[in-house]
């Protein structure tokens, strides 16, 4: 049995306005580098082998809480939002011709125009899954998490999620045989 420990990145200029990032390569703000600059991993991930998304936002977040540099693991790059990149939710949200839905009412196949559906992005990581050999700390996008969080609790993204991804946070996963079980705790990152 392996565990899969997986972080979220710090916040950037776009989480911030709310605007939809996925694969844009946009960077930490200032005050996200100053708060992780504080946090560290807990002693019993400090050993586990260190993998980010190869988007800055990731692997910075990476390096600033383990203080050293992840592996950059491609797979776990953010979901591809495809026309809405760049977009603000709201905004989206109110064109009723943008084609926008919410993520709990997408399904598994649901597939923003010119972007990935979960399926595309599960098919991604199943692989990637298949050849862990220790545990890891994985840092990547909440797009990524839904992913990974909804393989382990048999949420089909139709309804509302059974978990909440914050930031700051460890979700815990179980990984046997490439089959995922979301642990209960959820440990924060340690003070410096």
């Amino acid at each position: 049995m392996i565990t899969l420990a997986l972080l979220r990145h710090g916040h950037t200029a776009w989480n911030r306005e709310g605007r939809l990032q996925g694969r844009s390569d946009i960077p930490l703000d200032d005050t996200a580098r100053r708060d992780l600059a504080g946090f560290r991993l807990p002693d019993d991930f400090k050993d586990a082998d260190l993998v980010s998304s190869p988007l800055a936002r990731a692997t910075e977040t990476a390096a600033l809480v383990a203080g050293r540099a992840p592996r950059v693991e491609p797979c776990l790059i953010e979901m591809n939002w495809g026309d809405w990149e760049g977009r603000y939710g709201t905004e989206l949200s109110a064109d009723a011709t943008s084609g926008f839905r919410h993520i709990e009412d997408w399904g598994w196949h649901y597939c923003p125009s010119g972007g990935e559906s979960p399926d595309s992005l599960r098919a991604r990581l199943q692989p990637w899954l298949n050849t862990l050999t220790r545990d890891t700390v994985a840092v990547c996008h909440i797009g990524t998490m839904r992913v990974l969080m909804a393989m382990a609790t048999g949420w089909d993204f139709d309804g509302p999620a059974p978990f909440r991804i914050k930031r700051n946070r460890l979700f815990i996963l179980q990984v046997d045989k490439g089959a995922l079980t979301l642990m209960p705790d959820v440990p924060r990152l340690e003070a410096r």
